[in-house]
């Protein structure tokens, strides 16, 4: 599983993933969110199951969203959802 964590910096957002060196950064954390959604869903559709973690300014968590990997036959389709994440 790979972890896909959304957290503060002071001025922006940072999205980082787990045994990766390249973290993005964002303007707001809505932004942030959305992109850890969509890889997420890359992840989902190329079956690997990945845990987005969302941090609030403070730090704390504030939310953990499973996101489980797809079937191959689901992975095939022409039409994916990618707001299918399952709330931990």
């Amino acid at each position: 599983m790979r972890v896909i964590a959304v957290t503060a910096l002071p001025d922006g957002w940072k999205l980082t993933i787990d045994n990766v060196s390249n973290d993005m950064v964002f303007r707001s954390g809505r932004e942030a969110e959305r992109a850890a959604r969509r890889l997420a869903d890359r992840l989902a559709r190329a079956g690997i199951w990945s845990e987005i973690q969302l941090y609030l300014k403070d730090g704390s968590l504030a939310a953990r969203l499973l996101s489980p990997a797809r079937e191959a036959h689901i992975r095939s389709a022409s039409i994916a959802d990618p707001g299918q994440l399952v709330a931990a």
